[in-house]
């Protein structure tokens, strides 16, 4: 009987230490998987850190003054996993809205409204939206008179025009008959705020296709051969074999009479920067539209 009880005190003790393993077993490696998923918090973390800074550090190269769009110190980096690129583009080539405004607030029937009217035609945008479209952002940011043009509704409680020139592009997701124009993916991709404007205008040297293509009297076939010209050899604008082309030159090879463009083209010294920051598979954007010769700001975004 003594043997008995002594084999199952053993068994007992056995017993409780192989849970006490199991518990130990599942403790540690309940301690590594967490160890684990620290350390790859902490790795994305520093992805993404390094990736924003050489997304700042390609911003800042290009903000250099004697860097040029087509500069190869705009491609760089640490190593073949930690590399930044930027693209310098032109701001005036974009459409500027407030220039649209307060050109026709202040002369109306002005051929920058013509401009844009012939722009959200090319954009698919059909003739009775392009009225009220028109019609409610002039509303939007002319004077409060108390009138309301043909197409504008009238201030209420869901609906409260600014009475001012737009302070940011998404301002006209809030002005009525825009919605569905700035629901399209890269809706903005034409349109500024930042570029000069007065006396403004666009500049031909980095307006895209459908910009030019709303300039009065341009066809697509001058438009494209154009468009072919200016970007060189490679197809890309902005890049070191581009050819200078002046205005003149531009003109004639659009096809464009100086006197029906009179007031709507020009050169424009604010440039865009968008630098890519890449880290491993992490990447970072930077965004700076800036004065060219002087730097100033004119706005930073990260994304």
């Amino acid at each position: 009987m003594e043997a008995l009880r002594k084999t199952k005190r053993r068994g007992a003790a056995l017993m409780l230490s192989l849970w006490a393993l199991f518990l130990l077993s599942a403790m540690v490696i309940s301690w590594a998987l967490d160890i684990d998923s620290r350390l790859t918090l902490s790795g994305n973390a520093n992805r993404n850190l390094e990736a924003e800074a050489l997304a700042c550090s390609g911003a800042e190269v290009a903000l250099h003054p004697a860097i040029t769009p087509g500069s190869t110190a705009l491609i760089g980096g640490f190593g073949r996993d930690q590399r930044y690129q930027v693209r310098i583009t032109g701001e005036g080539g974009r459409l500027n809205i407030n220039w649209v405004a307060a050109h026709e607030l202040a002369t109306p029937g002005s051929p920058q409204l013509e401009v844009l009217r012939k722009f959200l035609e090319i954009k698919g945008v059909d003739l009775n939206e392009r009225d009220l479209m028109i019609d409610t952002l002039l509303d939007w940011v002319g004077p409060n008179t108390g009138l309301h043009r043909l197409n504008a509704p009238p201030d209420s409680e869901n609906y409260h025009p600014s009475h001012a020139l737009l302070k940011q592009i998404d301002e006209l997701k809030k002005i009525k008959g825009w919605e569905e124009f700035t629901s399209a993916k890269n809706w903005d991709s034409d349109l500024t705020l930042d570029s000069t404007v007065n006396p403004g205008g666009i500049d031909l040297k980095w307006a895209s296709r459908d910009v030019l293509l709303s300039l009065p009297g341009a066809s697509e076939d001058r438009v494209d051969q154009f468009l072919a010209l200016r970007s060189g050899a490679d197809g890309i604008d902005g890049t070191q074999d581009d050819p200078p082309i002046p205005i003149a030159q531009a003109l004639v090879a659009l096809g464009l009479p100086p006197q029906q463009v009179l007031g709507l083209i020009g050169t424009d010294p604010v440039l865009r920067v968008v630098s890519v920051g890449k880290s491993g598979d992490v990447t970072r954007t930077v965004r700076v539209v800036f004065v060219k010769g002087n730097t100033q700001l004119k706005s930073w975004k990260e994304f």
